[in-house]
């Protein structure tokens, strides 16, 4: 969603503000377009973007107004990403130096003009060059709930006096902040992958079509609904301005149950093997999948303890990768040099697994809805298999 380019020259920006600032001077009202680009290849590019297109008489030309600017050299940028307190930006731009970055990427990107009254259009055009002035232009950046897509919806709403909240907070599509993130996500598996272990039940709920407006395409499927008071429908003309060269994103977010169900099984029954014929083989893969499971969960402990993403916090998935892990290690190390663990080990080990078991039996309460089905049938049954080969006092285990 966001853009890293250098600033433009001070000059030009203020040449650019200041010719936003003359629409109450003219009789000529400007124009105002969304505009929403498809998504990128780059991670941070995944969700799509967009802009607020002024096209004023009195401007050197149609202006875009970015809110997705950051910069990865400010002091301490990576810590606040980390802890969820990025500051991003609005810029404004040409509209054709903003599309040309969208063009050399393959992204195609679609305008809609929308039919305000030309009070509205000054009004709008004015906030917007206010809102761009340095002093205002920072903003705490949040990724479902104060984005670039946010950002133009709600300058889009405050223009039409609330209309569009209105029309779109009573109605759902069934669309989710997992399902949306995870479905983006998916041509880069790594990525998916997180924001499917990562994201708590607070992104579960389903979303209105105002809320799922953080994604700038649903803005704009939006928006072609939309209507103005007298009936009128408030996009007036919609242009494809670039077309879309690369690879669209799955319509809808993978369903893995069934391959998470096999895939569990398959590991059980491999680990329960190996336990019998290669329980050396058995304790460098438990002391692997010890090692993986224990770091997933301390991250997922420090999202939920140490930063502001609240769409991580009270993560389910903390009982199916647990850091109590983290302490199984040495147990697995001494059983991959032959050696007996600590008794310690079996108590931590009965621990992971009743953990495990806990995060299954969640699943048949309807209170907590968290979308994490597919991690309990591929984790749980690991879990149970390790626990019968690798405890002491098993039946299957080894001394």
């Amino acid at each position: 969603m966001a853009r890293t380019e250098g600033r433009r020259p001070v000059a030009w920006r203020l040449l650019c503000l200041l010719a936003c600032l003359l629409p109450g001077l003219v009789l000529a009202a400007p124009r105002i377009g969304v505009l929403t680009m498809e998504p990128g290849e780059i991670f941070w590019e995944r969700f799509g973007h967009n802009a607020i297109v002024v096209d004023d008489p009195a401007a050197p030309g149609p202006l875009s107004y970015n809110f997705g600017f950051f910069d990865l050299d400010e002091p301490g940028f990576h810590w606040n990403f980390v802890r969820g307190r990025m500051e991003y930006r609005l810029e404004v731009l040409p509209a054709a130096s903003d599309l040309a970055y969208y063009q050399r990427t393959g992204r195609g990107a679609v305008i809609q003009w929308l039919d305000l009254a030309p009070e509205e259009a000054r009004a709008m055009a004015a906030r917007l060059a206010e809102n761009a002035l340095p002093e205002n232009a920072r903003y705490t950046y949040d990724y479902y709930t104060a984005n670039c897509s946010t950002r133009v919806r709600d300058a889009v709403d405050q223009a039409l006096g609330g209309q569009l909240r209105a029309q779109l907070s009573g109605r759902s599509q069934g669309n989710t902040y997992r399902s949306e993130s995870v479905r983006l996500a998916a041509p880069a598996p790594w990525m998916a992958v997180g924001f499917h272990v990562g994201l708590s039940g607070h992104a579960d709920r389903p979303l209105s079509r105002w809320d799922e407006s953080f994604i700038p395409m649903r803005l704009r499927d939006a928006l072609r609904e939309v209507k103005l008071a007298d009936g009128r429908p408030l996009v007036l003309a919609e242009e494809k301005l670039l077309p879309h060269r690369l690879a669209p994103p799955p319509v809808e977010m993978p369903r893995l149950r069934g391959p998470a169900f096999l895939a569990g099984l398959a590991l059980a029954a491999l680990v329960l093997v190996a336990g019998r014929r290669a329980p050396r083989v058995l304790a460098g893969g438990a002391l692997a999948f010890w090692l993986v499971a224990g770091a997933a969960g301390v991250v997922m402990a420090f999202i939920w303890l140490g930063t502001s993403h609240t769409a991580g916090h009270g993560n389910e998935n903390l009982l199916l990768l647990s850091p109590l892990c983290l302490f199984l290690l040495p147990g697995a190390w001494a059983r991959l040099r032959g050696r007996a663990p600590s008794n310690r080990f079996r108590w931590l080990l009965w621990i992971v697994a009743g953990s495990a078991a806990l995060a299954g039996f969640l699943k048949f309460l309807p209170f907590l809805p968290q979308e994490n089905v597919e991690w309990v049938l591929l984790l749980l049954p690991l879990h149970w298999a390790l626990l019968r080969t690798m405890d002491p006092k098993s039946g299957d285990g080894s001394n």
